[in-house]
């Protein structure tokens, strides 16, 4: 019997850690980019700033809950087993009032100063990841990371819609990119941790079926988003910069997914997560430049 952890006195470090604030941030540039993306010119400032926030807010809620429903599984793991829950700095109560009163402020914002459309896809992506994914999926299938790789991918469409007030295709094809992404991204992790996945019964694939099989599914998931990163250009909502940017970014995934095929390189694993969060990062930034750049091909 597992004996649960006595609570310490919590920092305001230990709520930004339940919100997984790396994460957020991330979503946030591919949110804001999503929004200038939607105009010619400037982003409204509500948009821009009250967007985000209310967009941060409810992604915090989202991970605090992720933290607050995995707080057994992540006493296990090495990547985890400091979390302020685990180590008992923060209570189970503390934590799922925080997630809470976040998400509950960052709906309001987005309510009353944004627009509906996008509060309610804020509200969809937040139950998909804290309920859907992390409830059921992540313990049901070795597919979760594919399923519930959608919730994850929204910020650039939610981004959108807090400025256009409508769901674009071109808002759905930037979600499609992340959504490409997110598979040879995170098993290359999963990769890297299966010892550990395996030990509390986490049905990743590299668990399920093999790190082999697993290195191969992230070559074909990589193939499939480098075609994917070519549709922006393809649909006239970037130019020649961005297209080049995305060929040579997609070159180096696609090469660190050779690497891990290859099994030569025993830092493969995590060297290629390492590399495809710069990837993410990196495209979105070139696709910004070439908008402002190249305004003839937007939109």
């Amino acid at each position: 019997m597992t004996q649960e952890p006595i609570v310490g006195k919590a920092t305001w470090r230990d709520y930004k850690e339940l919100t997984k604030f790396n994460v957020v941030a991330l979503m946030i540039l591919t949110s804001t980019i999503g929004m200038f993306m939607a105009v010619p010119s400037m982003v409204p400032l509500n948009a821009l700033l009250l967007g985000n926030l209310g967009i941060a807010l409810c992604a915090g809620a989202a991970a605090a809950i992720n933290h607050l429903v995995d707080r057994r599984v992540d006493m296990h793991m090495a990547r985890t087993k400091k979390r302020p829950i685990v180590q008992g700095r923060l209570s189970n109560l503390q934590a799922g009032l925080f997630a809470l009163i976040t998400g509950a402020l960052g709906m309001a914002i987005l309510v009353i100063w944004v627009n509906e459309i996008t509060a309610w896809l804020t509200l969809a992506s937040l139950m998909g990841y804290a309920f859907v994914y992390t409830m059921f999926l992540k313990r049901a299938t070795p597919q979760n990371i594919v399923i519930g790789g959608l919730a994850g991918a929204a910020p650039p469409l939610l981004g959108w819609v807090a400025v256009t007030g409508e769901i674009h295709g071109h808002a759905l094809l930037l979600v499609l990119i992340i959504f490409a992404w997110t598979p040879p991204h995170f098993w290359a992790l999963a990769i890297h941790r299966k010892d550990e996945y395996a030990l509390v019964d986490i049905p990743m694939l590299p668990v399920t079926h093999g790190v082999a099989y697993t290195k191969l599914h992230i070559l074909l998931y990589t193939l499939i988003m480098f075609v994917i990163t070519l549709l922006p250009y393809a649909t006239r909502l970037s130019g020649p910069l961005y297209l080049l940017g995305a060929v040579v970014l997609g070159g180096g995934f696609l090469y660190w997914a050779i690497e891990l095929l290859r099994n030569k390189n025993p830092h493969a694993p995590i060297e290629t997560f390492r590399y495809s969060i710069v990837y993410l990062m990196a495209l979105f930034v070139v696709m910004l430049v070439d908008h402002y750049l190249f305004p003839a091909s937007s939109l």
